[in-house]
């Protein structure tokens, strides 16, 4: 029987197939309970172009202004913040369309926000 994670990974799987045959970049994300991480890869998957996560500094500068979110990485509002940074650290890597790769997690909640949050700085998927 696959445990939870096995079959998160199996899901992950089948998107990188799918993925690679658009020979194109892939915004990558990880979900964890404290923190979000996002990840611009090249096409040919050699390089990290770009990176971004709840866990870096600014960002958390970033949320400390909101009290009711304050050193919290691992919620929607900090998953938005990574969205916007990781997309403005993409277009400046030269990166501006890109395939979303959810790693097997849910298109909910933070995953969703990430992906709305890159799309309204600019990335197109």
């Amino acid at each position: 029987m696959l445990t939870k994670k096995d079959q998160r990974v199996r899901r992950s799987k089948q998107t990188r197939v799918r993925i690679a045959i658009q020979r194109t970049a892939r915004l990558t994300v990880h979900r964890t309970n404290l923190h979000i991480y996002a990840s611009v890869i090249s096409d040919d998957g050699s390089k990290v172009l770009a990176s971004a996560s709840s866990a870096e500094v600014d960002v958390r500068k970033d949320l400390a202004g909101d009290s009711k979110v304050a050193g919290k990485g691992g919620n929607v509002t900090a998953a938005a913040v990574v969205g916007k940074r990781i997309a403005e650290k993409a277009l400046a890597a030269g990166v501006d369309k890109v395939a979303f790769d959810r790693a097997g997690f849910a298109y909910h909640g933070r995953v969703k926000a990430l992906a709305e949050a890159a799309r309204e700085a600019g990335l197109q998927f």
